[in-house]
């Protein structure tokens, strides 16, 4: 027998490196064989509920690192929920029709026009059912929980039929109405847009000052002579021009300039500004008018003089630019049109589908692409001597998502949604739902506040049709009877019902109707807004399937959906049953690279999560959702993962001394009652069930930050850099049975157990690793249930006793490195430490009843009264001094301390007399045999 095999060498197979990319992937195949989501499910049966809806990604493309973090963010929920007393379900989601899938398409070569409707339906349904599989095996690869053999599809047959259901309760409240007004229009796209679906870039517009004549002055302005200067940043809109608006706050001043007889109108406040950049000298300023006497002033439109301007008094109109006085044409612009109608002008927009004029703009116009017509207006202008001034004007204009190119607002007959009929209603929803970040509220009530209504139709054909006929007059039937039959066709068919029959057939057998006669019937062309499709889901899904709730307990979801689901869902729900289908809100940022700037392939900037599970696994990416804040925008680089990395193998290393210092300790036979603790085991028991609270409340309020940083500070603070820094004089060097031995060994059991749980939401493959070596009763320990927190009678005066010990650790630890620079140890084992203390610190130490020499890992410690220290000794205020000597004796060569009785027991002469007497007792037969070297 060597001296070594007297030690407790703890032994474990789990290894230092988790070799993740491989061993997840065997992990993630053992659940799925076990079908660990259903027994889960089958656990949680009668428990309270908690239903996280799933917000539907877009069925396009591989997984980016935001869809990671968004659905890792979720799992941590959801597992955590299931774990902690909730049947917590999840049904993951897909948005499957729209736009996007017909532009991939139409770049694989298919033509929709040379086809039939029913056809391309089917290549894009093929397309969604294929990026769908794709999506599920990349989001399965993370790791994530739920019941991913039954997601739900905005293309299933009856979550199409709930959307049109929704759509007939709307309408049955007045709430649906066709209007001709303008929309934000898509000519890359060809089709309308909802706001969600417009991002916003810097560009450089033609801003245009001209000169408009008036023909009308109502007694207030001279006729003829005198001239509106009108501003705008769309020249290629002035072929619509009905009026011009202005504030009825504002005055304007009647001027002359130079030698010019003309006289023009413009804002007070912003005459010396535009003069200078008009290059008017000698300014006169003939009278002053208040804007409110300029209302109904008829001026004549540039390009065609039958046609008169009226003069508005409008709300929008600033003076922070421009001249006060602003281009009108109700047919492209929301501000536009409200006053327009408000004045009873027509609502005229003489532009096609693709972005290029009508003849109705006039003969120079016609056939013009707008962008170019920009150039063509600006031109008649000057050749009139109408262009006061032309500059290049820098702002914010909105661009099509998907196409990235400018859209236009362009009046077309569209359906839309009242929002403004329930806009009350929505907004009382919003005080029911509870925001984090808490700002979510006040951003999603303005949005509801300041909307308008919501243009639900569009001119595609991948989608939910608009279930609306029209008689032979041409009015519109939205009769309930007829959309509950549109709706039971569309479960048991699907909505390519629409397409394939005749309206004579969807109607139900027998339907008349006074604006039909003669019984003949057409169907609406247009297909509903993709936001309308997931806005729909706490009908389609929540309502729809019985192991779910509505409303929901949470949705989740990056900060943009405030005007995207979070809003679309609300509307529809507050116009459907009154009430908001959430009832927590949680919003999250984007993701962004190293340099804080926004992912895209083009720029080349992207992290596929697939490339970093390649090379880390899935848990690092796990790992790393718990060290950024979730809740604003977070950058992602490979030097982030590497860090994270860092941290994943600190947790693993203290978990495998944890497992490999237990592997000979059995929790049934070997455990030590609290009582029978020592001060400092029932000091770290305290410390892990303050963690198991505070865990646990970061996961309630869903602070997964806090956990990190929680299990991180007790894993290196209070395990490594204490407790399990002197556990081997303990583990290794006492009887295998020893209680003070079998005390720690059960804390660092229980410290196991409870980390391994508190850890498996974030990290379930490195946990159910773990478990494997634990001997609890649940095969997998995502069966199991979370830790609760325990408390002890003692507990207060335990953890200040301990934390006072430990502030004074901190003293003798600086000490001791003083020493060790100056060369009088090498190692605190090699230490003879002399403490000199007040009579309170010294009681304070024996009330601690530990070996603190132990403690304080050095071979002999000395307690004297601190006035007997010397004048050169280290002191620390005038309570304590410490003096560090090298210890005298020899090294016992199994403690490797060393002690003055190392050969007290002939029988063992190398071994101090602790050790001899321990070797004896384990192991007689060495007394006569001796040790082999």
């Amino acid at each position: 027998m060597r001296i070594k095999d007297t030690l407790n060498l703890g032994k474990t197979k789990f290894k230092m490196r988790g070799n993740l990319p491989v061993k997840e992937l065997e992990r993630e195949k053992l659940w799925e064989d076990n079908q660990l989501y259903q027994q889960r499910q089958k656990l949680n049966e009668g428990k309270p509920s908690f239903v996280l809806h799933d917000g539907p990604p877009y069925a396009n493309g591989d997984i980016h690192m935001g869809h990671a973090m968004n659905k890792i963010t979720k799992d941590f929920i959801v597992r955590y929920k299931s774990m902690n007393g909730f049947r917590a379900p999840f049904v993951p989601g897909w948005d499957t029709h729209g736009l996007p899938i017909e532009q991939q398409l139409k770049k694989a070569g298919y033509d929709r026009k040379k086809m039939s409707t029913n056809e391309f339906r089917k290549l894009c349904h093929d397309y969604a059912l294929e990026q769908v599989n794709r999506q599920r095996t990349e989001f399965k690869r993370l790791g994530l929980q739920g019941d991913w053999d039954n997601p739900y599809l905005t293309l299933m047959p009856e979550f199409e039929a709930a959307e049109v259901r929704v759509f007939g309760k709307m309408a049955e409240k007045g709430l649906i109405y066709k209007g001709l007004k303008p929309v934000i229009w898509s000519w890359s796209s060809e089709s309308a847009l909802a706001e969600a679906e417009v991002e916003y870039h810097d560009v450089e517009s033609p801003s245009a000052f001209f000169a408009e004549k008036v023909v009308d002055g109502k007694g207030v302005l001279d006729n003829d002579d005198t001239y509106m200067v009108v501003w705008t940043t769309t020249p290629w809109t002035i072929p619509a021009s009905e009026g011009i608006t202005i504030s009825a706050d504002f005055d304007y001043a009647v001027v002359q300039h130079d030698d010019d007889p003309k006289k023009y109108v413009l804002d007070t406040e912003l005459l010396d500004k535009d003069a200078e950049m008009f290059g008017w000298k000698n300014v006169k300023v003939l009278k002053n008018v208040k804007g409110a006497e300029l209302e109904n002033v008829l001026a004549e439109h540039p390009f065609d003089s039958s046609k008169k301007l009226v003069t508005m008094l409008g709300d929008f109109v600033t003076n922070d630019a421009g001249t006060g006085l602003v281009h009108t044409a109700p047919g492209y612009g929301e501000d536009d049109y409200i006053i327009g109608k408000q004045y009873g002008l027509p609502i005229f927009a003489p532009v096609d589908n693709k972005g290029y004029l009508t003849k109705e703009a006039g003969p120079d116009f016609a056939g013009v692409f707008y962008e170019d017509a920009n150039q063509i207006a600006l031109d008649k202008l000057k050749e009139q001597g109408q262009l006061v001034y032309y500059m290049p004007y820098k702002h914010s204009y909105p661009f099509d998502w998907r196409t990235k190119k400018p859209v236009i607002y362009r009046a077309t007959p569209q359906w839309f949604a009242s929002v403004s009929k329930i806009r009350q209603n929505i907004l009382d929803a919003i005080d029911t739902v509870n925001f984090n970040p808490s700002w979510g509220k006040q951003r999603l009530y303005n949005m509801i506040r300041d909307r308008g209504d919501w243009v639900i139709s569009r001119q595609r054909v991948w989608g939910v049709p608009l279930p609306i006929f029209y008689g032979e007059d041409g009015e519109p039937i939205m009769d309930k009877d007829v959309i509950d039959h549109v709706a039971d066709l569309f479960a048991k068919y699907g909505s390519d019902v629409w397409f394939e029959r005749e309206a004579k057939d969807l109607l139900p057998d027998g339907y008349t109707n006074e604006h039909s006669p003669h019984g003949k019937f057409t169907k609406e062309n247009d297909i509903m807004d993709v936001w309308f499709d997931s806005g729909s889901s706490h009908q389609g899904v929540l309502a729809e399937r019985p192991q779910l709730t509505y409303p929901a307990d949470l949705y989740l979801e990056g900060s943009d959906q405030y005007r995207g689901w979070f809003n679309s869902s609300l509307i529809t729900s507050v116009a459907y049953d009154g009430i908001a289908p959430y009832k927590n809100l949680l919003s999250q940022g984007f993701t962004l690279d190293g340099k804080g700037h926004k992912m895209s392939k083009s720029l080349g900037n992207t992290i596929a999560p697939e490339e970093v599970i390649k090379q880390m696994g899935a848990d690092i990416i796990r790992l790393w959702v718990t060290s950024v804040d979730t809740s604003a925008d977070v950058r992602v680089s490979m030097g982030n993962f590497k860090t994270v990395g860092d941290s994943y193998k600190k947790i693993r290393n203290t978990v495998r001394y944890l497992l490999a210092n237990t592997s000979d300790f059995d929790p049934e036979k070997d455990s030590i009652s609290y009582d029978e603790l020592t001060s400092v085991d029932q000091y770290m028991l305290v410390k892990l069930n303050h963690l198991i609270e505070n865990v646990k409340k970061s996961y309630d309020n869903y602070d997964f930050m806090a956990i990190n940083k929680e299990i991180m500070t007790f894993l290196t603070a209070n395990l490594s850099a204490f407790y399990l820094d002197f556990a081997k004089d303990i583990l290794y060097i006492d009887a295998e049975n020893d209680k003070r031995r079998r005390g720690m060994q059960t804390v660092m059991y229980e410290a196991l157990v409870a980390l391994t749980k508190l850890l498996t939401p974030i990290l379930p493959h490195t946990t159910e690793e773990i478990w494997g070596f634990l001997q609890e009763p649940e095969e997998f320990v995502q069966l199991s249930e979370m830790p609760e927190p325990k408390h002890f009678a003692n507990e207060k005066e335990v953890t200040a006793e301990w934390n006072n010990f430990l502030n004074f650790r901190k003293d003798v630890l600086k000490a001791m490195e003083d020493a060790r620079n100056y060369k009088v140890i090498g190692k605190p084992s090699e230490a003879n430490l002399i403490l000199y203390v007040d009579e309170d610190t010294k009681k304070a130490l024996a009330d601690l009843n530990v070996d603190v020499a132990q403690i304080l890992m050095v071979s002999e410690l000395e307690i004297k009264s601190i006035e007997d220290a010397e004048d050169d000794v280290t002191t620390f205020g005038d309570k304590f001094a410490i003096e560090v000597q090298h210890a005298d004796g020899k090294v016992c060569e199994r403690c490797r301390l060393i002690k003055t009785d190392v050969g007290s027991d002939a029988d063992y002469p190398e071994f101090c007399a602790r050790c001899a007497k321990i070797v004896r007792d384990e192991f007689p037969e060495t007394a006569t045999t001796g040790f082999e070297e």
